[in-house]
C-alpha cells in the first residue's frame, strides 16, 4: 500500500477508515464496534474520528474496538494511527486540554496520534496552537493539525508562534469535489503536509458514476475503487472513507492496490475536469 509521510518522518498508509455518523445510536453500537474490529483485521491501520461524531459516541466505538483488537492480538497500539478532532468552541488553550482529556478517556488511550482542530471558530489560532503544543509536551498527543482550512487559513496559521508545527490538513476532497486540488493541495505538498481526504467517494455518490465504471471495468474493479485510487495516487494524499458493511470495508481496502494509467486519468479528467480557478472548499 502507498504511504504518506509526515513531517516527523513517520509514514502511514494512504488509506484509512472514517467514522463519521458512528456512535449516534445505541442500537448500532455493537455493529459499529464489529466493523472497526473487522477493519483492523483486514489491515486498516489509520482510524479517523472526532468528538463531534455522535458527541463522543464514535470515539467510544473506536476505543472499544481497538481495546478488543489489542486484547485479541490483532494489533499492537503502535501499529494503529488514531486521529481525533476538537470542536472549535473547545479550542481555547484550556478548552483544548479538557477536550483532549475527554477524547482520550473515550478512546481509552494515553496518547492520540494526531489531534486536529475540526474547523475555525471563535478562538484565536494562537490560543489553539498553544494548547496543542502543551498537549504534545505532556505526551497526550503525538502531532497536531487542522481540518477544513484553506490556503489563507494555513498561511495565517503558519504566521502564529508555533504554527509551523502543524503536520496535516483534513478537507473534503474527491474526484467529484476537486476544488482543493487547485491551490490548497499544491500548497500542502510544497510544505510537506499530507492532505487527509474525507468523503473521497462523495458519500457513496461516485459508486454509480458511469465514467468511473468504464475505467473500473478495465481493471476488474468498481467505480468506488477507482475514485479512491485516484485520491491515493496523488502525492501526499490520504483517503479516509467511512464504511461499516464488510463488503465495503474490503472493497475500499482493495482499492489501495489499484494503479490508474495515464489513459484512466485522462478519462477521469474528461468526466470531472480539474479546477481552473480558486473556489471555496467543500464541506459537509
Amino acid at each position: 500500500m502507498q504511504q504518506v509521510r509526515f513531517a516527523d518522518g513517520s509514514t502511514w498508509p494512504s488509506l484509512g477508515l472514517g467514522t463519521w455518523r458512528m456512535g449516534e445510536s445505541a442500537r448500532s453500537r455493537a455493529a459499529e464496534v464489529a466493523a472497526v474490529r473487522l477493519a483492523l483485521e483486514i489491515g486498516y491501520r489509520v482510524i479517523d474520528t472526532a468528538e463531534m461524531y455522535g458527541e463522543g459516541g464514535a470515539e467510544e466505538v473506536v476505543g472499544q474496538a481497538l481495546a478488543e483488537a489489542m486484547r485479541a492480538g490483532t494489533v499492537t497500539r503502535d501499529q494503529v494511527f488514531v486521529v481525533s478532532k476538537v470542536y472549535p468552541h473547545s479550542a481555547s488553550r484550556a478548552g483544548v486540554r479538557a477536550a483532549c482529556e475527554r477524547s482520550r478517556r473515550r478512546l481509552g488511550l494515553d496518547r492520540i496520534d494526531l489531534y486536529l482542530l475540526h474547523w475555525r471558530g471563535e478562538h484565536a489560532l494562537a490560543e489553539t496552537v498553544a494548547g496543542f503544543e502543551a498537549l504534545m509536551t505532556q505526551g497526550h498527543i503525538a502531532r497536531w493539525g487542522v481540518s477544513n482550512f484553506d490556503v489563507a487559513d494555513m498561511e495565517e496559521l503558519l504566521a502564529v508562534d508555533g504554527g509551523a508545527a502543524c503536520v496535516a490538513n483534513q478537507v473534503y476532497y474527491s474526484v467529484g469535489e476537486r476544488g482543493a486540488g487547485f491551490e490548497l493541495l499544491p500548497w500542502l505538498q510544497r510544505h510537506r503536509m499530507p492532505l487527509m481526504a474525507y468523503c473521497p467517494i462523495d458519500q457513496g455518490r461516485l459508486a454509480g458514476d458511469a465514467a468511473l465504471a468504464t475505467v473500473a471495468r478495465r481493471h476488474g474493479a468498481t467505480a468506488s475503487q477507482v475514485a479512491l485510487a485516484w485520491a491515493m495516487q496523488q502525492p501526499g494524499v490520504m483517503a479516509i472513507p467511512k464504511a461499516v458493511r464488510e463488503a465495503h470495508l474490503r472493497e475500499n481496502f482493495a482499492a489501495a492496490l489499484l494503479y490508474l494509467t495515464a489513459q484512466d486519468l485522462a478519462e477521469i479528467d474528461a468526466r470531472f475536469p480539474p479546477p481552473t480557478r480558486r473556489s471555496a472548499l467543500a464541506m459537509v
